[in-house]
């Protein structure tokens, strides 16, 4: 997992008020030499050694990386994640750190779908699918839109038309907005989980709120003790 500084923390947070609605760009299609030249461009481009493959059944496979903008914590089948946790049996919720950005190799055939299955399985995570987006964040006329994919667009297509230069294009994971949640898809544990991690946060808050009155308090009584001191 690599884990990069987002280009705009206003951009990259967790307010979805900051996203544009685009109309989705129709999928033009492409035939077998058309793909061959825009593949043959396309690497010639990239700086990172990330380039696309053109195989004879017309199928090509290459990278995208995919920006983790997660505002609610995950559930992993594993007891080695790092961050504020919560266990329960052999699951385990934490929040991702803002900004990671994890590399995938698929084909030209994956579908938005199949892309967040693959990166959940990744990383072992036990969360439903259903619960996340595929995101598609472009550069135009100087302004930043981002755009929520459908099921069925392929994103290696999308890269591909779009060039390697991730400030022109760039795929971000988040949550389906919160009137679209399916909290049918949460299990119980996890929904317990969450709610251990809520407990929790509520715990620390509070106890720093009491440490910054008690700290104020000690200093006022500080001054009052000089300004009645005798003398």
């Amino acid at each position: 997992m690599d884990c990069l500084a987002p280009h705009d923390a206003l951009d990259s947070s967790c307010n979805k008020g900051q996203d544009v609605q685009k109309e989705r760009e129709p999928h033009v299609f492409l035939s077998k030499e058309e793909v061959k030249e825009k593949i043959q461009s396309y690497n010639s481009s990239v700086t990172d050694k990330l380039k696309m493959t053109l195989n004879a059944n017309g199928i090509y496979t290459g990278f995208i990386k995919v920006q983790m903008e997660l505002c609610r914590p995950i559930t992993v089948q594993s007891s080695q994640s790092q961050g504020r946790c919560a266990h329960s049996n052999n699951e385990t919720a934490f929040y991702l750190p803002d900004g990671c950005v994890n590399t995938l190799h698929i084909s030209s055939t994956n579908t938005v779908r199949e892309v967040i299955e693959a990166l959940l399985k990744k990383f072992f995570v036990a969360d439903n699918p259903a619960k996340f987006a595929l995101y598609k964040r472009c550069h135009k006329e100087d302004q930043v839109y981002t755009c929520k994919l459908s099921d069925r667009e392929h994103p290696l297509y999308l890269r591909l038309v779009a060039g390697p230069r991730t400030e022109m294009l760039s795929f971000v994971l988040r949550e389906h907005e919160t009137g679209e949640v399916m909290w049918e898809a949460f299990s119980i544990p996890e929904l317990q989980n969450f709610l251990r991690i809520l407990d929790k946060e509520e715990n620390d808050q509070l106890q720093i709120l009491k440490n910054r009155y008690a700290a104020y308090r000690g200093k006022l009584e500080e001054a009052l003790r000089g300004v009645f001191k005798p003398g």
